[in-house]
């Protein structure tokens, strides 16, 4: 196996955290020395050992004179576990391999300097746009202060994401579905508009079949407080919590039912007397919620990219025709007047579910755009 493979199979170790160490990035690490892998681990959840620490932790012989290879920068300050950088030096690692420099300010290159001033030969840039893409969330949330937004719509190839009589029960097939559920198994929160709730009743809670996934931290954007106290979103068995998004408008008397609930309100008054989407965001970096999928209707979603808010879509199109001047969208509100002003997405892949397919692409770049 040369350089590429073994942080390939760091990357396989890191995707091994998805989900349980939000708001921690995905980090994996493996420790090769004569050529065989002698030691490797990742960070299995929030507050666990880190990855270089589990990768030591779980070494089959000495790794003192080996090579680690690690897709982020190891860390040189005190967080909720001991710096990595200090464990690399002191189990008298060689050299190291590592993918990108930690954006995090506390670190940002420190951990590799300490290895290099304790004589350490430090590498770094391998395989580094794989691991970017990697820790996406972790890079928006430690850099920009906000949770990563992925906006996901499902649609029928002649746009429409219900019929006009709004049915929308499926558009897609299984595969889609159980793809969503995979991402919702990941993300920290999910976020619906009040008119979803009224009109489908979700539980937004993640659903893999036997093997039961995480469920996100479940929003609803809701101004006047409409929720119905005995919707399905309230009333679930989920230990997952409920944040009402809403505004000063919400009934004061409803506010402490939904309370007595366990709902968990945040008000976000924006100028129309709507919910403020960029005021709602830094609450919820405040609550330590990186990442949010967007799950709304067409309104919510035209107000999200017109905040600014959404950072990567995911459009499903199933090859159905419903037709219906009157039948929703993805994207709802004015829209734009020339094709030249339509917002071009970034970095487009598409795969494909059954019969279904999967356009994704990114709305912002959380590197450069403010």
């Amino acid at each position: 196996m040369d350089e590429r493979g073994y942080m390939k199979r760091v990357l396989a170790l890191a995707k091994r955290g998805w989900g349980k160490t939000n708001p921690n990035p995905l980090v994996g690490a493996v420790v090769v020395r004569d050529g065989r892998i002698v030691a490797e681990g990742y960070h299995a959840r929030l507050g666990a050992p880190h990855a270089e620490a589990a990768a030591f932790q779980n070494a089959k012989e000495d790794v003192g004179g080996g090579t680690l290879y690690v897709n982020l920068e190891p860390c040189s300050h005190h967080g909720r576990t001991p710096p990595c950088a200090q464990a690399v030096i002191k189990r008298g690692i060689r050299r190291v391999v590592v993918a990108m420099e930690d954006p995090n300010p506390l670190v940002a290159g420190r951990g590799i300097r300490m290895l290099r001033e304790a004589g350490i030969d430090v590498t770094v840039g391998l395989l580094g746009d794989e691991a970017k893409q990697l820790n996406e969330i972790f890079v928006k949330h430690i850099t920009k202060k906000r949770p990563f937004v992925i906006m996901k719509a499902a649609m029928t190839l002649c746009g429409k994401i219900a019929t006009a009589a709004g049915d929308s029960k499926w558009i897609t097939g299984e595969k889609a579905r159980r793809h969503v559920h995979r991402i919702r198994d990941r993300v920290s929160a999910i976020m619906v508009g009040i008119g979803t709730v009224l009109a489908d009743d979700p539980s937004l809670t993640t659903r893999l079949g036997p093997k039961k996934g995480r469920d996100p931290v479940r929003i609803v954007v809701d101004s006047r407080g409409r929720i119905p106290l005995g919707s399905r979103a309230i009333a679930s068995a989920s230990e997952a919590g409920l944040i009402l998004a809403t505004t000063p408008a919400i009934d004061p008397g409803r506010e402490a039912r939904l309370v007595e609930k366990g709902v968990n309100i945040v008000r976000a008054e924006g100028a129309d007397g709507r919910v403020d989407l960029v005021a709602l965001m830094d609450a919820l970096h405040a609550l330590e919620i990186d990442s949010v999928l967007l799950e709304g209707g067409g309104a919510l979603n035209a107000s999200a990219l017109k905040a600014g808010i959404v950072d990567k879509a995911m459009v499903f199109v199933a090859p159905k025709l419903v037709g219906g001047a009157g039948a929703k969208t993805p994207v709802e509100g004015p829209g734009v007047t020339r094709m030249d002003d339509a917002l071009r997405l970034r970095d487009v892949a598409v795969r494909r579910f059954g019969d279904d397919i999967l356009v994704e692409g990114y709305v912002r770049d959380v590197y450069r755009d403010r």
